[in-house]
């Protein structure tokens, strides 16, 4: 049976080079945040993004991302593809039932289908019986073994671990790591980037899907994935949640205590004030936020913040540059936003942080 669950399987991911990403009803920046990124990160292995009502568009016509890659109505209108990739990220993680057929016939077809979402294709038993039938694998990104507590592991010296945390859900947590983790890489450094969340494995092909994992082990998880990387100088670790969330700080904590940082990145989208997914929940200041994970942070190692990562999606360019000056007055701290401005400060700003580390 061609299931793949296991964490070290899910690199099968990285050898997908013809890539359906499946949007269809769906393709709104909420909702197909998954496709979006995928299409931003990993453009060469995108051949194609489903969604009827949106065929005859390009991705960057319909998502903004992913340049002349084709909107097709159906699997019909591709040749050769090696993998069918679910490409949102809906409330609750279920999989549209409307999208059954299409996920059959890719199975028929040999096509492997991978899906992050909390609703498993691996315990649909037509899918089960379709993939063992053609060969294809069912990777659900989600799944996980982790089922050891944390042992407060004393990482390597000259180890760096910088860490994202955010206001809220979903305001570009995973982005800046990435960016932050290309910016060093580009200028010579050995940086890696470790994926916490479904899109960040998608993309990467490894990591720990930590809002999957058992509550107790939660910061053992995120413990042993720093361990198995901490050979690099830097890593750069992707967020989730926030220590304010009234629904995901648990997750947030457990993976604060558990890579142990040296350096947070905050990072909070600018003109958002209430909580994702509640009703008329505000969201602390962000200066209370900011104290409260580097008092958190630091029972566990030493750290600070170092910078801040600005979503600025909903303002002009102009307001974004007043934005960016407010914060870094305000804060203290250099800011910016790795899309329109470039990660360049918080890549200063991490080779500080190790300057400061090593002389202590």
């Amino acid at each position: 049976m061609n299931i793949v669950n296991d964490d070290i399987l899910r690199s099968a991911m990285t050898s997908h080079r013809r890539i359906v990403i499946l949007t269809d009803g769906y393709s709104t920046p909420f909702v197909a945040k998954t496709a979006i990124s995928i299409l931003r990160y990993r453009t060469d292995d995108v051949i194609a993004v489903i969604d009827q009502q949106a065929s005859g568009q390009t991705s960057q016509q319909l998502l903004n991302a992913g340049g002349n890659v084709p909107v097709v109505e159906s699997l019909s209108a591709v040749d050769d593809a090696d993998a069918l990739y679910v490409g949102i990220a809906p409330p609750g993680g279920k999989l549209p039932d409307e999208w059954r057929s299409l996920i059959l016939e890719a199975l028929r077809r040999k096509i492997d289908v991978v899906s992050g979402l909390h609703d498993f294709l691996t315990d649909d038993h037509e899918y089960v019986s379709a993939a063992a039938k053609s060969g294809a694998l069912l990777i659900d990104v989600r799944r996980n073994r982790h089922k050891s507590t944390a042992k407060r592991y004393v990482f390597r010296p000259g180890n760096l671990r910088i860490h994202t945390v955010g206001h809220d859900c979903s305001v570009g947590k995973m982005v800046a790591s990435l960016e932050i983790q290309r910016g060093l890489t580009a200028a010579g450094h050995d940086a890696k980037f470790l994926a916490t969340g479904q899109t960040g494995i998608m993309i990467s092909g490894e990591g720990v899907p930590i809002d999957c994992v058992v509550a107790d082990f939660v910061n053992g998880a995120a413990e042993e994935l720093v361990q198995q990387n901490e050979q690099h100088a830097f890593l750069l670790i992707e967020g989730q949640g926030s220590i304010s969330h009234p629904a995901f700080s648990a997750v947030t904590l457990g993976l604060l205590h558990g890579c142990a940082p040296d350096g947070l990145v905050f990072c909070y989208e600018a003109g958002r004030n209430q909580v994702k997914g509640l009703d008329n929940v505000d969201i602390p200041p962000l200066m209370d936020q900011m104290l409260a994970y580097e008092s958190v942070a630091n029972l566990r190692h030493p750290c600070k913040i170092i910078g801040i990562a600005v979503n600025t999606r909903n303002l002009t360019a102009e307001e974004a540059n007043t934005e960016l000056l407010r914060s870094e007055d305000r804060f203290g701290l250099p800011a910016c936003d790795v899309y329109r401005t470039g990660a360049d400060k918080l890549v200063d700003a991490c080779l500080a942080l190790r300057a400061e580390v090593a002389a202590r």
